[in-house]
């Protein structure tokens, strides 16, 4: 028997023990999905649409107990936590709902004497979901409800990190009436993943992580004629033009950066701003970074918890501290967070100025509440900048001329382009990346289409 464990970084105790599931576990969990997805593909929409809805409702009367899990297995603060139920989740949920009957429905071809003719979009059957723990709803949401909704069973593989999520959406969705074995969760190993999806039974893999999990997942699904969404990470660049609102540019990007201890793959990883705002940007975003409150995240007062595992924390400092022998000049005294001590998970935010292209910290995902500013003279040199990255999820520009920011738009490599905002997700957008931060889609009404696929209808009336 082998079993999962979770470190809480708040306090490094051991929070959680979970049994890996076994072969003949793992076997009995597929052969259920398919049975139960042969009926649920039956439920009408509405019907789907319904259940899903109480779901929701549930998980939302339930959202202060699920931010204090959150906090305890992976560090965000109480006073944020809740949120990601009533909004984030909520928001994404009740937009694909919404937008199923759209999405789903038949497409009708041209009438022609005689003949119907008609697209149908069927469920592609059970659908594998591996979600990561720095947004543990949030990811895991943008393929579980649409997958459902579409008529599929689901398998939930949550990251060892968070299992407290898992269990959170079985009792929710059995609560709403969800069919047994419609939807599951299992703890598993590496291996075990491997196995399963190369498994007959799955008919899409959704996957939310690193690069190099990406890798391994797209060399797993390769082996069959299956297609694998995968949303990996992001070294998120913005620009901060000339003729921006700079307080309001401040503190939008401050936020971007150290949100969620900044562990987010579409939060700000690195910042260009124009010559002629650079010296005042910096005063603000340095005075900005130090009001935040480094603390156990169970406080009301906390505004920064600590990173999910001191390993995670002491990558965040090599890189720092690599970046500050090449030249870079820190703007924040970890002195001045009691809480930052090393080997510990809890790392003071920083900013950094004096930075370029050959230091790690703007060309490496840093994954830790890390702000790198850097001076720019032109729209043409924040552009080559901002491409000059493996990654391409998310990038935003700070400017009042939107025809500037369509143009500019236009030449950055990335899946999602703001303007006056960053490090937010709209679900009626299509969420997807380029290059190294993966492929595929998720949410808007395009979302659907990984998870359900055409099958074309090509009926002849014969006449007397």
């Amino acid at each position: 028997m082998s079993i999962q464990r979770t470190i809480s970084p708040v306090d490094g105790r051991v929070l959680v023990e979970r049994e890996l599931a076994s072969g003949t576990y793992i076997e009995a969990a597929l052969a259920r999905a398919v049975v139960a997805q042969r009926s649920w593909r039956a439920v009408s929409l509405a019907d789907r649409m319904s259940l899903l809805r109480r779901f929701v409702e549930i998980m939302e009367s339930r959202s202060v107990e699920i931010g204090e899990e959150l906090a305890w297995q992976m560090g965000r603060p109480v006073r944020y936590a809740p949120l990601e139920i009533r909004r984030g989740f909520a928001e994404r949920a009740r937009y694909m709902i919404d937008a199923a009957p759209e999405a789903l429905e038949d497409i009708g071809i041209t009438p022609a004497p005689n003949f119907t003719r008609f697209i149908r979009r069927e469920p592609v059957g059970v659908v594998f979901t591996i979600a990561p723990w720095n947004y543990p709803y949030l990811t895991s949401v943008n393929s579980i409800v649409p997958a459902l909704l579409a008529g599929n069973a689901v398998i939930l593989k949550h990251s060892a990190q968070t299992p407290f999520c898992a269990e959170r959406y079985a009792e929710a969705l059995q609560d709403a009436g969800l069919p047994e074995g419609v939807f599951q969760f299992l703890n598993l190993s590496h291996e075990d993943v491997e196995r399963i999806i190369t498994d007959a039974r799955i008919g899409f893999v959704a996957f939310t992580g690193s690069v190099e999990g990406g890798h391994a997942i797209q060399a797993a699904a390769s082996r069959r004629f299956i297609a694998a969404g995968l949303e990996l990470g992001g070294k998120d660049p913005a620009y901060v033009r000339a003729d921006a609102d700079l307080g309001h540019a401040a503190g939008n990007l401050v936020d971007g950066a150290m949100f969620n201890s900044g562990q987010s793959c579409c939060g700000i990883e690195r910042i260009y701003v124009h010559r002629d705002l650079y010296d005042e940007f910096v005063r603000l975003a340095v005075e900005l970074t130090r009001t935040y409150v480094l603390d156990s995240p169970l406080k009301p007062e906390t505004t920064l918890g600590p990173m999910v595992r001191a390993s995670a924390a002491d990558f965040v400092r090599a890189q720092t501290a690599e970046a500050i022998a090449q030249g870079a000049v820190a703007h924040i005294d970890s002195h001045d967070f009691p809480a930052d001590q090393p080997g510990s998970p809890y790392l003071a935010p920083q900013v950094l100025t004096n930075v370029n292209h050959r230091m790690r910290t703007m060309t490496e995902e840093t994954f830790g509440p890390v702000a790198p500013i850097m001076p720019v003279n032109s729209d043409e040199e924040a552009i080559a900048l901002m491409n000059d990255s493996a990654y391409g999820l998310t990038a935003a520009i700070w400017t009042s001329d939107v025809d500037a920011a369509i143009r500019i738009g236009d030449q950055i490599e990335t899946g999602t382009w703001f303007m006056n905002r960053c490090d937010y997700l709209d679900p009626a957008l299509a969420w997807t990346g380029v290059k190294d931060s993966g492929r595929g889609c998720a949410l808007s009404v395009l979302g659907f289409d990984q998870l359900t696929r055409p099958k074309s209808f090509h009926l002849r009336t014969l006449t007397a």
